[in-house]
């Protein structure tokens, strides 16, 4: 999947800075896609290039004057392309599980750092979840939501970076504990 994709996807919510894209990418569409502003700056100028994107810059006062990108037909019509694609498999490249694959006695306290370091990461980032649940949600039950909203793919999306997380917690709570009885053994 392309970058591009991923920003289509997201200006179905509507027109959005630049910088209201990373931020959209860090809270939501980060828990399936990953970009870093420079990278999503680059794509917005290729993609109003190629016709799939409107940029229209908004004068400010005291401010830069910020730049509103919007969707459209052809840009439109290129997501609807690529979705109706089968997915490619998910490959996994983790760092963390070469690191555990390659541990041994004398590298176990490190590793129980790093994936202690992992655990607390995963916390926060299902709290921010949790957090953007709640809003979006907004008081409502998850059948009225799913009922009411005009586009459930955010919320479908955002219920997959929850259950990531809870399971990369899992994960790290268990490793963590039969890494503290090796340790115990071999001291």
């Amino acid at each position: 999947m392309a970058l591009r994709n991923a920003v289509l996807a997201a200006l179905l919510e509507g027109e959005a800075s630049g910088y209201d894209l990373a931020k959209s990418f860090d809270a939501s569409v980060a828990n399936f896609w990953m970009a870093t502003p420079q990278q999503l700056y680059k794509e917005l100028e290729r993609m109003a290039a190629d016709g799939l994107i409107e940029t229209r810059v908004v004068q400010q006062e005291r401010r830069p004057n910020k730049r509103l990108h919007a969707i459209t037909p052809a840009g439109r019509a290129a997501l609807h392309e690529f979705v109706e694609k089968p997915a490619k498999p998910t490959a996994i490249r983790d760092e963390m599980m070469v690191k555990v694959q390659g541990m041994d006695v004398e590298d176990a306290p490190a590793v129980r750092a790093a994936v202690a370091d992992k655990l607390e990461w995963s916390k926060s980032k299902l709290a921010r979840y949790e957090r953007l649940r709640s809003r979006l949600l907004d008081g409502r039950s998850e059948q009225a939501y799913l009922a009411e909203a005009e586009r459930v793919g955010p919320y479908l999306t955002l219920l997959r970076g929850i259950s990531f997380e809870q399971e990369n917690i899992r994960w790290g709570e268990f490793t963590l504990s039969v890494i503290d009885r090796r340790i115990a053994a071999h001291v």
